[in-house]
């Protein structure tokens, strides 16, 4: 459910709910209440104004008793000379807190206050026709029934409730509703804020576990929540940039590591070659090169080792070039049959000088045209052909390179007979430094650059490169090269 869908049923719930069931109990506590007022105050009816009104209340109680004193004044005035009579009838209004005065002719006749006296009579203010009030430190509420004696005389009963009692009760029927309101409300906005505890704030409260994890710098966690909403879409965003996050550090861990073992391996080439030097240059300095042939024998291989530092140098000074993106390549047009007939030139030429057979076969027409950069181009088959050359073990050694015509590039393949490639070891021969012979005797020579190095080039030349093998029988590297075609326009 949306966060939006959310906030707005809270709001239902925080406003309309409660208002609902408030109107619900009071209803049913009006019911109660009104019932509980007719059987306590004699009433013939009730209405939902004396649940906020005492006078309403006054206006009504004690019902029965002014209709029975009424009827009484009517029909039998003498027996309301009967003070037992008055008595009994006052013991009875004082069921419903008030009492009874009975003036003859306007004097006093009979008191039920406890007191004995009654209030000033004289201190009216009348309010309607029905109903009059008392008023003093103790106001009352007055309801008088005129008649007269059968000697003719004026009588007037005059039943007084004070207004302090009957508001007392109305009181306490709106502290009820109140507080039943009030507990409504409570029950109402804790469930609201339970809902909205689950549903924003313990997602929040992932959130802010995560932070903290990746403050540390932990990043193994997980910021995973089953919700739908807004806030788990910033939950999943988060998990998003936790896992780039991780797989970033990772890559560049394991790119430090690299680093520090290319810079081993480097220094374990260059250390070498320097060593062998070293030995040779104290081999002329101690005359043990002492006839002309073998000062020329010292000297050559001093300098074959100097030129093996130097290539060796070379492709790491390119590699990190290439690794930087920092290499300036010198895209041309090639015809891609002159381009490879001047290649193989030099490689047949430096293979049959190693006694090794070399065999090219150019199956694309020749008007086919590539978009490469020359030097870098033929960096990628000397390195790919040195490779074979460098672990070639048979006799005799052969080397063939073919060349196929496919509909939107051509492909490369380069196919040694030497001793083949381990299958375990075939998806990290383009890795930088990677060797398959686990000694690093450098026997063979080299950096262990080379493949990753054309890799390198290849892909910047918008092409792919890769290996097939088998152990004891020869390698094959493949890539490929997008054909250029002219753009034609036409007006």
């Amino acid at each position: 459910m949306r966060l939006a869908t959310r906030m707005k049923i809270t709001y239902a719930i925080v406003f309309i709910v409660p208002l609902l069931l408030m109107v619900l109990a009071f209803t049913g506590i009006g019911r109660v209440e009104l019932n509980a007022l007719r059987q306590k105050y004699d009433m013939e009816e009730t209405k939902v104004e004396m649940l906020f009104n005492p006078f309403e209340v006054l206006e009504h109680m004690s019902s029965s008793i002014v209709d029975e004193l009424s009827a009484v004044g009517e029909a039998d005035p003498d027996r309301l000379e009967d003070v037992s009579y008055l008595q009994v009838m006052n013991e009875r209004l004082e069921n419903y807190s008030s009492f009874l005065v009975l003036r003859k002719n306007g004097e006093v006749f009979y008191s039920g206050q406890d007191s004995g006296g009654d209030p000033d009579a004289a201190d009216v203010v009348v309010q309607n026709s029905e109903s009059s009030y008392i008023t003093g430190t103790d106001p009352y509420h007055l309801k008088q029934i005129d008649f007269f004696f059968s000697d003719g005389s004026e009588g007037t009963i005059q039943i007084m409730t004070p207004v302090a009692s009957v508001a007392e009760q109305v009181e306490k029927m709106l502290l009820k509703v109140c507080v039943a309101a009030l507990v409504i409300l409570l029950a109402v906005s804790a469930m609201a804020f339970f809902w909205l505890y689950q549903s924003i704030v313990q997602p929040l409260e992932k959130l802010k576990r995560a932070a903290v994890n990746i403050k540390e710098g932990n990043l193994d966690f997980n910021v995973i929540t089953d919700t739908e909403d807004e806030i788990g879409e910033v939950c999943t965003a988060f998990e998003e940039m936790r896992i780039k996050l991780k797989a970033q550090i990772d890559v560049s861990m394991q790119y430090e590591k690299d680093n520090k073992e290319l810079i081993s391996n480097i220094s374990h080439d260059l250390k070498t070659p320097i060593t062998a030097i070293k030995g040779y240059v104290e081999g002329i300095r101690d005359g043990v090169a002492d006839s002309p042939e073998k000062m020329d024998k010292y000297i050559r291989t001093i300098y074959n080792k100097a030129t093996d530092m130097d290539k060796l140098i070379d492709e790491l000074f390119l590699y990190s070039k290439l690794d930087s993106n920092s290499m300036n390549y010198n895209f041309v047009k090639l015809n891609l049959k002159g381009y490879f007939e001047d290649c193989v030139d030099e490689i047949s030429l430096d293979l049959e000088s190693r006694g090794l057979e070399f065999i090219y076969k150019n199956y694309v027409p020749d008007n086919v045209i590539i978009i490469a950069d020359p030097e870098q181009l033929k960096r990628v088959i000397n390195n790919i052909v040195g490779n074979s050359v460098k672990y070639m073990d048979r006799v005799p050694g052969r080397i063939s390179i073919f060349i196929k015509d496919e509909p939107e590039f051509v492909q490369v393949e380069i196919h040694d007979n030497g001793k083949g490639i381990a299958k375990s070891e075939l998806p990290h021969i383009f890795e930088r430094c990677y060797r398959t012979d686990a000694s690093r005797n450098s026997s063979k020579g080299g950096s262990g650059l080379g493949l990753s190095i054309a890799k390198k080039i290849i892909e910047e030349h918008g092409g792919k490169i890769w290996a097939n093998s088998v152990e004891g029988e020869g390698t094959t590297m493949s890539f490929v090269l997008r054909k250029y075609k002219e753009c034609v326009t036409y007006e």
